[in-house]
């Protein structure tokens, strides 16, 4: 008989305990620890504000997109610890903006894109944006070179909510982002965003907004480099 307890107390715990894991949310510490020694930094990739930097492409079978810079900025977004004790002044006044028109429905897709990779120092852990999304259900990835300059997608998630968001994604431990001979010319380089958008809500005009993309990354070896080392490359 305690042992018909046991099992039905497990299967009623059981479902709270996945709950609880699911609100822990992402540890960056976790995230591919691979050595004993981590410096975890949060670092500003792009603040969005110069659109000449920014490009944008869709099927023109399917629509047009164009964007734009717009003042604004999440109420919620902090700034960088980092920034504020290097008090650095970079403004940070405008938000990127994305306009869709659709010609037809269809598994479509967007690209928005700088005009040159934007590398990122140090093994990256996670990646984060604001987004206002407007409650489609259209699905945002961020993607990236890994070592090898191999184009990869990382979800970041739907777009099915109001007002402005952050979204962050992991980065998964398969995505190669050095190569232990050597110390140099490690980790990712932002290579754009891509919105898939979903086929019941691929009509009319679709707008979207971004700011604040920014990675948490380790930066052990780069902060810890022996000062006489020799950089390879030439």
């Amino acid at each position: 008989m305690k042992k018909i307890f046991l099992i039905v107390g497990l299967v009623f715990l059981l479902p709270v305990l996945l709950m609880a894991q699911d609100t822990e949310g992402i540890v960056a510490e976790r995230l591919g620890k691979d050595q004993a020694q981590q410096e975890l930094v949060e670092i500003s990739v792009s603040k969005f504000e110069d659109v000449a930097f920014w490009g944008s492409s869709m099927m023109l079978d399917n629509g047009i997109i164009t964007i734009r810079r717009f003042e604004g900025f999440p109420l919620d977004k902090q700034p960088i610890p980092g920034e504020q004790s290097s008090n650095i002044q970079e403004t940070d006044r405008y938000v990127l903006g994305s306009k869709v028109v659709f010609f037809r429905r269809s598994e479509s897709s967007v690209s928005i894109f700088p005009v040159r990779p934007i590398p990122i120092e140090g093994i990256t852990k996670t990646i984060s944006v604001w987004v206002v999304g407007r409650n489609y259900k259209h699905v945002l990835k961020v993607i990236v070179a890994d070592y090898f300059n191999q184009p990869r997608e990382i979800t970041m998630g739907k777009l099915n909510f109001m007002g402005w968001k952050q979204l962050t994604a992991a980065i998964p431990p398969r995505i190669t982002q050095d190569e232990y001979h050597f110390t140099t010319d490690r980790g990712l380089k932002l290579l754009g965003l891509k919105i898939e958008f979903d086929l019941m809500e691929s009509y009319g005009t679709y707008y979207v907004y971004f700011d604040g993309l920014r990675a948490v990354t380790d930066l052990f070896a780069e902060t810890y480099r022996d000062l006489d080392d020799m950089t390879d490359g030439w």
